[in-house]
């Protein structure tokens, strides 16, 4: 055998073992972002959960999933910023995606408080 053909199979020979090395034989695709749920209960003016932060990421779709006694408002103070009537029902949905980083705080008008801070990341 020649040496440039043992040098060529050498090179062949590591460069499949590094390839080798470096997998986890784990599948490389990115997992599908499932929707975020937010469940949200007010009752005789007291809001659950309040001031918690809930991490999400960039472009999932969050859903808050509201039961209320009362009507209000919830505010996402996002860029662009979602506004949503809340109505005295149970089972309402309302739900968007952020596209920027950071935190975004969701609060709900009347009752003046904060439900939670979305840590949105990348």
């Amino acid at each position: 055998m020649s040496p440039r053909r043992l040098r060529l199979g050498l090179v062949t020979v590591c460069a499949g073992a590094l390839l080798m090395s470096c997998s986890s034989g784990e599948p490389t695709v990115e997992p599908v972002a499932t929707a975020r749920t937010i469940d949200i209960r007010i009752a005789d003016g007291e809001v659950s959960p309040v001031n918690t932060r809930t991490e999400v990421a960039v472009g999932q779709r969050i859903v808050l999933r509201v039961d209320s006694d009362a009507t209000d408002e919830l505010h996402v103070h996002s860029a662009p910023a979602h506004t949503f009537p809340v109505t005295a029902a149970a089972g309402q949905e309302f739900d968007f995606t952020v596209a920027v980083p950071g935190q975004v705080d969701i609060e709900l008008h009347r009752l003046g408080r904060t439900v939670t801070t979305l840590l949105v990341r990348r």
